[in-house]
């Protein structure tokens, strides 16, 4: 944890800042270790201090490690403005335009704040060895979940049975899921961030399964599409296209590749079978702390990949009351390609 608030005093000294204001809890655990729900911290060449309230004062002293921890008890604001000297970066990206302006009020004359947001998160995209690890753990408890989850079959139950099953059984192994999990069978498939319902699996379906455990804090995600029995040779023919877009798409993954050449590598294959228009969203995206972090990888990224960080690979086709296709991955990116975190076969299974 010092190292990265290292990091940061480096980033702040760099940006000729005197000291670093961080009230997004994300970034406040990235950087302290605290998981409670109230916290800020202030980081500079010479200050780490971390601030909380009362109901979070033992527990502070048990998690944070290195950072001078205050007891703000009862003005809030107050008790980080008292503590900031100098041009002070802050995340205005997350701070509100009312919190800011009552922040202001209450800073001593020479204080002033300057917009700095995207400053943590631009350290949180390399991940270290620690975070790596959890990933890694995070993925494979998701695999095991796939797993469990198709011993029990799908066909004849319905979207939100087999969504509610799956975070249970992640429950019940330790973890939580990462986020609400996609179950979406038939033409739901073709909603890319479809709601499980209570629409019964039919035979013959292909059914979009996205879903991610959250283990020790940090993120997995990933997709399979499968089928409940033969689908037919038309949806055979679409889960083939996207295969074959995700594959190519990995072998563009390595250390400065730009985002969005990756995500090309997968557009153009799906374009060039005709089905360019039913691919609407980007090619992946950053995980960690967060599901949906940077890098981003799409036709808007500016970035380019470093090894270290951790993106999903998941092109998809969408026919609208027909099926849809997604096939995902969270792979590491490397120097010279990528370490593949998803286990799972990528040849279409046939389900019960």
């Amino acid at each position: 944890m010092l190292e990265r608030a290292d990091r940061l005093a480096a980033l702040v000294a760099e940006r000729e800042l005197d000291c670093f204001l961080v009230s997004d809890l994300v970034n406040v655990q990235y950087l302290t270790g605290f998981g409670g729900t109230n916290g800020a911290c202030i980081c500079g060449a010479e200050v780490r201090v971390f601030l909380t309230d009362f109901r979070y004062t033992e527990r502070a002293e048990t998690e944070v490690e290195g950072w001078d921890v205050v007891t703000v008890k009862d003005d809030w604001l107050g008790g980080m403005a008292e503590r900031l000297v100098g041009k002070v970066g802050f995340e205005d990206h997350h701070m509100s335009v009312r919190a800011k302006s009552k922040l202001e009020e209450k800073l001593a004359d020479g204080v002033s704040l300057e917009g700095a947001g995207g400053t943590v998160e631009k350290l949180r995209r390399v991940k270290d060895e620690a975070e790596l690890a959890a990933i890694t753990a995070a993925a494979a408890l998701a695999d095991e979940a796939w797993g469990w989850a198709l011993e029990r079959g799908l066909a004849g139950r319905t979207e939100l049975d087999v969504a509610r099953a799956v975070e249970a059984w992640m429950r019940e192994q330790g973890a939580e899921p990462s986020f609400p999990t996609i179950v979406a069978a038939g033409p739901n498939g073709a909603l890319p961030h479809a709601e499980p319902g209570e629409r019964e699996i039919g035979r013959g379906e292909l059914v979009v399964f996205d879903m991610g455990a959250k283990l020790d804090r940090y993120c997995s995600d990933g997709t399979r599409t499968f089928a409940t029995g033969e689908p037919g040779e038309a949806a055979r023919e679409i889960y083939e296209i996207v295969r074959g877009a995700q594959a190519a798409a990995l072998t563009a993954v390595s250390a400065e590749a730009r985002a969005e050449d990756v995500d090309t590598v997968a557009r153009e294959r799906i374009a060039a079978a005709g089905y360019g228009e039913t691919f609407g969203h980007g090619l992946g995206h950053g995980v960690g702390l967060e599901v949906h972090e940077e890098p981003r990888v799409s036709q808007r990224s500016e970035d380019v990949l470093a090894a270290g960080e951790v993106v999903t690979i998941e092109p998809g086709i969408y026919l609208a009351g027909e099926l849809g296709v997604r096939i995902e991955d969270l792979v590491v990116v490397t120097e010279d390609g990528h370490r593949n975190l998803s286990r799972l076969p990528k040849d279409l299974q046939l389900v019960d």
